[in-house]
């Protein structure tokens, strides 16, 4: 990979070039010599970038420059109105990981409609959520049991999980939910927090069939 030209003026045209591997070089040069003239078309590139592994590089990028000027741009971002400027906003600011962005992190946010906003909230409220809240977030995030396909369901048991016991309270009210994917999701969350290395299918076949017997216990 050839150096990275830090110069401020010519890592904002290498941002706008219409090659990958141009920006890539770019947003490599913003986060090896970090401006903050640069935090602002950073955080505006990652709302649009296309490809994946530019848009990792911009966050990298944003997460070397003060985070006291990098967030509070980053939660401005979280009022837009375009999707992937909120779940690339979510992501850094989890990456980043200064509670102060904790208040943006809404009940909105966390139940988006769309599934990639949503996921990268619940991963950065896991990240964020001050001690104390976690009941608080389990309950907002189990209301989301049962959504999507496995990706995102899978999201959702990892941030789960990684609260802890505070779970289990609003995981087992979802074990009675009228709706059998709830019910599905809930167990097999279950059964993940007891068991990480079962695998998420193997949890929700299982819970499929806990489901099938009328058993919600853990024995079942």
């Amino acid at each position: 990979m050839p150096r990275a030209d830090a110069n401020p003026m010519r890592v904002l045209q290498g941002l706008e070039n219409g090659s990958s591997s141009v920006r890539l070089q770019a947003a490599l040069a913003a986060g090896t010599s970090p401006d903050p003239r640069l935090i602002d078309k950073l955080i505006e590139r990652c709302a649009i970038e296309p490809d994946f592994y530019v848009r990792e590089m911009l966050t990298w990028a944003l997460i070397r420059h003060p985070a006291s000027m990098a967030v509070p741009k980053l939660v401005n971002e979280l009022r837009s109105e375009h999707a992937q400027a909120r779940s690339q906003a979510l992501h850094t600011l989890s990456k980043i990981s200064d509670r102060r962005a904790w208040p943006a992190i809404t009940r909105a946010l966390l139940t988006d409609a769309d599934d990639e906003v949503a996921r990268s909230a619940w991963r950065a409220a896991v990240v964020l959520v001050p001690e104390g809240e976690e009941p608080a977030l389990a309950a907002v995030l189990a209301t989301q049991l049962g959504r999507g396909e496995r990706a995102t369901r899978l999201s959702l048991s990892r941030a789960l999980i990684t609260l802890g016991e505070t779970i289990m309270p609003a995981l087992r009210a979802a074990m009675t939910d009228p709706d059998p994917r709830v019910r599905h999701h809930a167990i097999a969350t279950e059964r993940l927090s007891r068991d990480p290395d079962a695998g998420f299918e193997f949890a929700i076949e299982e819970a499929k069939r806990v489901v099938a017997l009328g058993t919600t216990s853990q024995e079942g």
